[in-house]
């Protein structure tokens, strides 16, 4: 017997039609969370409740397991060392009871908890008594709690920080980073009410020359009233990244002069030749959603631009692809078919388009050229190439903080996840693998919602910022190989050759791999660094020592030859 609840997203927190599986490829395992540092009302079980997980890796173990309305927590009794588990509510997909009052077998009785960090939890109770219902039916209320009249935890956490992570990101300080506004594009707040299009931000930067009424006339040939908007802009040579939907052309090829005029106009305000619009899809699909009503930039309506497909799949195949990838990597690696089963799913295939379609976009960019981006709605696959162009382009973005606001524009703002370069980023591996964790934790406010309108007003009173979390300890997020570079404009390789997968996320449940995890590089450089402050500490003793009166002696009895302690911190340098 199977009785299935519950659905992705069922708690409203995020759904992956909100944030796509290949946010993942746009970003050492997390802390720990303690219940310290996430309060939640405390709904445990009955303490003397046996209850057995079947862990895919040590066999069945008994333990207690604890329920509040933020997590699942187990610990083992019988393991040494003890087993223990950690579950947010929020990361629970799916909870199917497993056997039934008559089923036979050793542990054939139980539950099955999907979760969406590739995790499957087994597990097995007594037959007798219902011994299930109590846990099945805490689960299903707090895992899901919309569905039953109750508030999500971001909005009953009483998290204090020493940081308001709600304050990382403000759009005209943004733009005016960028130095905008300027002569050739504007700021409007034609959107303050969310009329225009309900799905994007209030405060948008468009063409210098394109009226209000413009924009209106755009809207209504574009998929969602997603029209074409300023992300990014080149300070020297003022090419822009702009990013939309689809034009609404349909089966008959209609055609909008307010929509082709409003191209132009984008082109023209750096004197652009021709216009690259880059649509994220296959060429097949975007003619394919002629049959809804949408479709592509034809030359013979855009003859000012260039229309380039860049074969990026839609959700659907992404979704596909990562079932078949947590497959193979949960809860087993079998390593004598790894290449072949990896290969299979086409994942690095989805990641390398993704990567080479930002580049494209970054190429231009750098060229002077100006360019369109956009999928079918543009808040997907759009996301991914404009947030990972903007990446490589401006060196802000690779910053802890300038992350932040990268995601919190191009992601959050917008509606609606990298390679790895070891001294281009400010921060770690650490931060990218918590920000994809409390995607679905539902312990901040950070991603709660689809969009800007439907987070009310009060969500940032009510709740607590991701951020705050991470600045509030930055030096557990930051990368110790980081050399700052301005103006630098970074071209990764996207070629399956370079590509490997994200171990750290993706296995890092198996303990035999996380054992493997710390990179010896990594360690060797950290060990270094605590050396040359132990010896820049000893050099600013001798300095002081020096400086002294009683120094004099020391410093006239010295032979020329001597290495002084600044050659020797000089000679430490070096390696890095």
């Amino acid at each position: 017997m199977a009785c299935s609840v519950g659905v992705d997203g069922g708690n409203g927190c995020v759904s992956s039609r909100s944030f796509p599986v290949p946010l993942a490829l746009f970003l050492s395992r997390s802390p720990s969370l303690s219940f310290t540092r996430a309060p939640s009302l405390p709904l445990s079980l009955s303490p003397d409740k046996d209850i057995i997980y079947i862990c895919p890796f040590s066999g069945a173990l008994k333990g207690k397991v604890f329920i509040t309305n933020y997590r699942l927590y187990f610990k083992s009794a019988d393991a040494d060392p003890a087993v223990t588990l950690d579950v947010p509510l929020g990361a629970i997909g799916r909870v199917e009871k497993m056997g039934g009052a008559s089923s036979r077998g050793e542990n054939s009785y139980g539950l099955d908890i999907t979760c969406k960090d590739m995790r499957n939890l087994r597990f097995a109770l007594k037959q007798e008594g219902h011994s299930r219902r109590d846990i099945f039916d805490i689960l299903f209320k707090y895992a899901f709690p919309l569905s039953h009249g109750l508030l999500l935890f971001a909005y009953l956490s009483q998290e204090k920080f020493e940081e308001n992570g709600w304050s990382v990101y403000k759009p005209m300080e943004e733009f005016r980073r960028q130095g905008l506004p300027n002569d050739k594009w504007r700021v409007t707040f034609i959107n303050a009410n969310y009329e225009l299009c309900d799905t994007y931000p209030t405060i948008l930067v468009v063409p210098f020359k394109a009226t209000e009424e413009d924009l209106r006339k755009v809207c209504t040939f574009r998929s969602r009233g997603r029209i074409p908007v300023l992300s990014w802009i080149h300070r020297e040579n003022q090419a822009v990244i702009c990013r939309c939907s689809q034009p609404l052309v349909g089966m008959s090829g209609k055609r909008n002069k307010d929509d082709e005029r409003y191209l132009d106009l984008i082109r023209e305000a750096n004197g652009t030749a021709k216009l690259t619009i880059y649509d994220a899809r296959p060429s097949v699909n975007a003619v394919a959603n002629k049959a809804t009503g949408g479709g592509y930039e034809g030359d013979d309506a855009y003859q000012n631009a260039e229309l380039v497909f860049l074969d990026i799949h839609n959700i659907h195949v992404m979704r596909e692809s990562l079932k078949k990838l947590k497959d193979i990597v949960y809860p087993n690696v079998e390593e004598s078919h790894w290449l072949s089963s990896l290969e299979s799913t086409h994942w690095l295939e989805h990641i390398k388009l993704v990567i080479s379609g930002a580049i494209q976009v970054a190429d231009k960019i750098s060229g002077g050229n100006s360019v369109v981006v956009h999928c079918s709605d543009g808040w997907d696959r759009t996301a991914q190439l404009t947030s990972l162009a903007m990446l490589m382009l401006d060196s802000h973005y690779r910053t802890l903080r300038g992350f932040q606001v990268l995601l919190e524009k191009e992601w959050i703002g917008f509606g609606h996840k990298f390679a790895n370069f070891p001294t281009a980023f400010e921060f770690n591996e650490r931060l990218l693998v918590t920000i994809l964790d409390h995607l679905f934790s539902c312990r901040f406010g950070t991603f709660l919602f689809n969009c800007e309108r439907a987070r009310d007003t009060n969500l940032r009173s009510k709740t607590v910022s991701l951020w705050s979390l991470v600045n509030s300890d930055l030096s557990f997020y930051q990368n110790p190989f980081y050399t700052p570079e301005s103006n630098r404009v970074l071209y990764p390789v996207a070629s399956m050759r370079h590509l490997e997968l994200w171990v750290t996320y993706y296995i890092r449940w198996n303990p035999r791999i996380r054992q493997q995890q710390q990179s010896p590089v990594e360690q060797r450089y950290i060990e270094l660094l605590a050396l040359r402050d132990e010896y820049l500490k000893k050099l600013e003793e001798l300095q002081l020592s020096d400086s002294s009166p009683n120094s004099s002696h020391l410093s006239n009895s010295s032979t020329p030859n001597a290495a002084s302690p600044t050659q020797h911190i000089t000679h430490l340098h070096t390696p890095f």
